[in-house]
Order: C-alpha cells, then structure tokens, then sequence
C-alpha cells in the first residue's frame, strides 16, 4: 500500500489542503487538521469542558455546499485565514485577533445569509480536541481505487477530495481497506495505526468540491449498489513517526505478527 497523497482540512467545511509531510503523535490527531470550525448559532461548545457536538451545530458541506465554491488557507505562523472567492481575495483575517474573528463572522453573515440559524462565530479547538465528525475519527484513509471503482459504476467523475479524507491510499484492491479493521498499518519511520472502523458517508460526497454544485447522491448510490454508505476507515495513532506521499505502508492483520506487504 503506497501513499498517494496528505490533505488537511484547518477549518470544517472549508477547503482541503495538500500536506507535503506529516508528523503524527501517538493518540493524536492528524496534524492541523479541524483546528477550527464556524459556529452556526449557538452550538453549546464550551472550549473549557469540550464534548464532541453534532456537526450540524457548524457551519458544513453536508448541509451548505455554497461553502465548496470558496479557496481558503490557513497560515500556522501566523494564524492568518484568507478565503478567496470566484477570481480574487476576499478576506484576510487573523484568527488569533478579535477583529479578525469578528472579519471573518462578518464575511460568512454576508456570503451566506439564508444558511444561517444565528450569529456565526469562529471557533477554536483546546488541545486534545477536534472538530472531527466522529468522536474517535483521528486519522481517516481513502483507497482510491474504491473511489474509481465507484465512479466507474456511476459513470461519472468522482474526485477523491469528496471524501476529504487525510491520507489517499493506492495498491489496494477497491474497498480492501474495510479488511483491515482491527489491522495495524505501519511507516518507514515506525508510525503505527490502528484501523478502527468504517466511515458512514453523509450528502457532503454530494458536492463537488471544485463547483460547489450538489451534483450527485453518493451515499444513496452506495447503499443501493453495495447495501451500505460507506468509504474510507479511520484510524487511531498508537506510535508516532512521519508520513509522506510515495511511502510504502505495511499491513499487519489482527491476527498474525508478521506484516504483509501490499504492494
């Protein structure tokens, strides 16, 4: 199993963005990855005592796919959010400010106002803590050959980045990946995962993330093709190292201690 590519995703619902490497620390998540997310109205999230709340509460493809038609990054230097919108910039925020939060709540009030159940509000994940649609979703994989088999039944493009996954996967068999729940997944420089559990996909796969269009039905088509809605599994981290693009993953099933290469 090989690395095709590292995404992360700073803000829910926004942009992904292409990681060159990637350290991963033992119980973590992957690095710099839903950082932030846009609160859509009272969400009950207290930062202090953070629990794991509905994504519906934020800010999101599943329910606003407006959000895929804009281009952010976000700058860990200095904590800097541009979002870019048709042809040009149309804000430069710093997220670390008052101001630049209050800039930012001001852009989303006016670029999507009918989506809004109240004031939105940037917020800020303590450490510990993600704004992940699951309570355990640490680190998700895509195969990509489940995704080009999918488009070739549904006869359409899919682009891998509606599944906004954290690692893209090549050299498995399409849906392989769902055999190695309970496996462990190992690095070059000793990282070690633990595959968990599937990943329920939900009507974000619906919206392309180049158009923002909602232009398919997703996990309809999964659960009337293969009587499920799933792709991708995630993953706990349970030894740090690094990871990066061209790197050749080793598989060691749950039930022998020998590693079987995938190549």
């Amino acid at each position: 199993m090989r690395v095709a590519s590292l995404y992360r995703y700073p803000v829910k619902g926004l942009s992904p963005e292409p990681v060159g490497r990637a350290e991963l620390v033992e119980g973590g998540y992957f690095p710099g990855d839903r950082l932030f997310a846009i609160e859509n109205g009272p969400s009950g999230f207290d930062p202090s005592r953070p629990e794991h709340q509905p994504k519906i509460k934020y800010l999101m493809l599943m329910r606003h796919e407006l959000l895929a038609r804009l281009r952010t990054r976000y700058d860990d230097a200095s904590g800097e959010l541009s979002i870019g919108y048709e042809a040009g910039t149309a804000l430069r925020a710093d997220t670390r400010s008052a101001e630049g939060r209050r800039e930012i709540a001001a852009f989303f009030e006016g670029f999507m106002p009918e989506a809004l159940a109240g004031e939105p509000r940037w917020l800020s994940a303590p450490d510990g803590y993600r704004f992940t649609d699951s309570p355990r979703g640490f680190v998700s994989i895509i195969n990509l050959a489940s995704v080009a088999d999918l488009e070739r039944r549904m006869g359409q493009p899919v682009d891998p980045l509606r599944f906004r996954g954290n690692v893209m996967v090549e050299g498995l068999k399409p849906w392989e990946e769902f055999d190695l729940v309970g496996s462990e997944i190992t690095a070059p420089s000793g990282l070690r995962l633990r595959v968990t559990k599937r990943i329920v996909r939900c009507a974000a796969t619906n919206v392309d993330p180049a158009t923002g269009l909602r232009d398919l039905q997703i996990p309809r088509f999964l659960m009337q093709s293969f009587g499920h809605a799933d792709c991708g599994v995630y993953c706990e981290v349970i030894a740090s190292g690094t990871i990066g693009p061209g790197e050749r993953l080793a598989i060691q099933s749950a039930d022998a201690p020998a590693a079987l290469g995938i190549a």
